[in-house]
């Protein structure tokens, strides 16, 4: 029994870690090409000959056509406004749905479920229109807004995460003389730093790669092009030949962020994700 476990055990891990080079692959290739000093998209060979860091200094140096730091800087303002608006959205809406009870309370989570199930690109043409009538189209603005509007339809999971918590909590903080809101600041946050970890790091992650919404939103305006926008254009056929090394290069950069969040973040994340508030 242990020599089959033992070679049942191998059999696994050697799975794993062929499905783990299959995974980071295209990243490791990524990371080489930024680097590579011959232009172009296509070459005859696989690995790069020369190797420099000139794709990365032109990010920063060559604006004229490409404003990379701008746009950098674009994204980031818009991701962290609207990381902070959504994640404030969903926890009050999950907790209100959680622990309120009103009549309205199963209509309306029926409702937000039905909306839920429609992709947000149906309504791109509508989101356009309503943003140009008041005056924000073509702005960084009009993103925060778009990104964290709907926020409050993806409550579930932080739903879940709460109705682990004992509500012998909420009524013993009530007893002592706790409001609503006391209960909520003092009790639930306090013992749902998982589960808000998670919400940050995936109302972050949305605008911060989110193409298509971006691109409906600003048109032609560079000033006001996010990452993932920006990077596009230097893929076009007139652009590729000369940014294509520069576009890895600005792929790299834009991947930093996202992963030091999660590295930083990834117990708290993980415990989100498979734990609950309460055990035992």
């Amino acid at each position: 029994m242990k020599t089959r476990r033992l070679i049942s055990n191998i059999f696994v891990y050697i799975i794993l870690g062929i499905l783990s080079l299959i995974w980071m692959a295209p990243i490791v290739y990524l990371v080489i090409l930024s680097f590579k000093a011959e232009k172009g998209a296509w070459h005859s060979y696989v690995m790069p000959k020369e190797y420099t860091l000139d794709n990365y200094i032109r990010l920063f140096t060559d604006t004229n056509q490409f404003n990379y730091p701008r746009w950098f800087g674009n994204t980031f303002v818009v991701a962290v406004f609207s990381c902070i608006i959504a994640t404030i959205l969903v926890l009050f809406t999950a907790y209100a749905f959680s622990r309120l009870r009103f009549k309205a309370r199963r209509p309306l989570m029926n409702v937000v479920l039905i909306l839920g199930m429609f992709p947000g690109f149906m309504s791109m043409i509508a989101i356009y229109h309503l943003v140009g009538i008041i005056g924000l189209d073509q702005s960084l603005a009009a993103l925060v807004l778009i990104y964290s509007g709907g926020a409050g339809l993806g409550y579930y999971i932080v739903k879940g995460f709460f109705d682990t918590i004992p509500r012998a909590l909420d009524e013993a903080a009530y007893l002592d003389g706790a409001t609503k809101w006391q209960t909520f600041y003092i009790v639930t946050l306090p013992m749902s730093r998982p589960i808000i970890t998670y919400t940050v790091l995936t109302s972050f992650m949305s605008p911060w790669v989110d193409f298509i919404m971006s691109s409906v939103i600003m048109k032609d305006k560079y000033d006001n092009f996010t990452i993932a926008l920006g990077l596009y254009r230097m893929l076009e056929r007139e652009n590729i030949y000369e940014w294509y090394t520069s576009f890895c290069a600005g792929a790299v950069l834009v991947s930093i962020p996202i992963s030091l969040l999660f590295i930083f973040m990834q117990k708290n994340y993980v415990e989100g994700v498979t734990g609950g508030a309460v055990k035992g």
